[in-house]
């Protein structure tokens, strides 16, 4: 089925944009609309009877994620993956700035922010049950979270930006599902948060750069299959 009658499945009420845009996100997240694809809005607008402001505001924040690519006078059109080189230099970035963040956090968070740390934690414990976005949803968002409240922690707001306009972790989950990664990252993120609030920044730094380094070699084979 194609983009507009996924769509079309939505709700039979006034469409949000939020429903459009998680829709059309993950028909992009599993490759149901493949990289190159390009989304017309006029012909979405007439397909799904509903006006442009809906598909125009989830449009604007796909391209802010880095989903689908604006061209000028042609339109939205959906983004090619992570190339291996992409993939590399994301998580060469990764290594340099988060363990730092990590350790940084150890160093000056209180007893309010290892609190919010550890709730983050407890904050997502489900295991996904199939290799889709709908599956993954809710992890992704979480390991988004988990490693941004780190960041926040450091007290750079800076490096806190940068990081978040990477996107990393919807493009890496956009790469690939399945596999226990869910599982095993969560086991990680729990090392750190110890490391974290026993005020280690040694430890948590090391915890941290170990969880990169086991998240890129879950990853790395995907190219080699390709």
């Amino acid at each position: 089925m194609g983009l507009a009658g996924q769509l079309a499945r939505l709700p039979q009420r006034q469409v949000l944009s939020d429903d459009v845009y998680e829709t059309v996100k993950g028909l992009i997240m599993d490759s149901v609309v493949e990289p190159g694809t390009r989304l017309n809005i006029d012909a979405l607008t007439r397909e799904l009877g509903i006006s442009q402001t809906p598909i125009r505001e989830s449009l604007a924040r796909l391209e802010s994620d880095g989903l689908v690519i604006k061209e000028p006078l042609r339109g939205y059109r959906v983004s090619s993956r992570l190339t291996r080189e992409e993939f590399e230099d994301l998580f060469e970035y990764r290594l340099h700035i988060e363990p730092w963040a990590a350790g940084r956090a150890a160093e000056r968070s209180g007893a309010e922010d290892l609190a919010r740390l550890k709730a983050e934690m407890l904050s997502y414990t489900d295991v996904p049950d199939r290799p889709s976005y709908e599956s993954y949803r809710a992890m992704a968002a979480h390991d988004q979270r988990f490693h941004d409240l780190v960041l926040e922690l450091a007290g750079n707001e800076t490096a806190r930006l940068s990081f978040q306009r990477t996107h990393c972790h919807l493009h890496l989950f956009r790469l690939y599902y399945g596999g226990g990664i869910a599982t095993k990252a969560l086991r990680e993120h729990k090392v750190v948060v110890t490391a974290v609030r026993k005020g280690n920044p040694e430890e948590a730094a090391a915890a941290m750069r170990s969880h990169i380094e086991a998240s890129r070699a879950r990853l790395r084979p995907i190219f080699d299959q390709d």
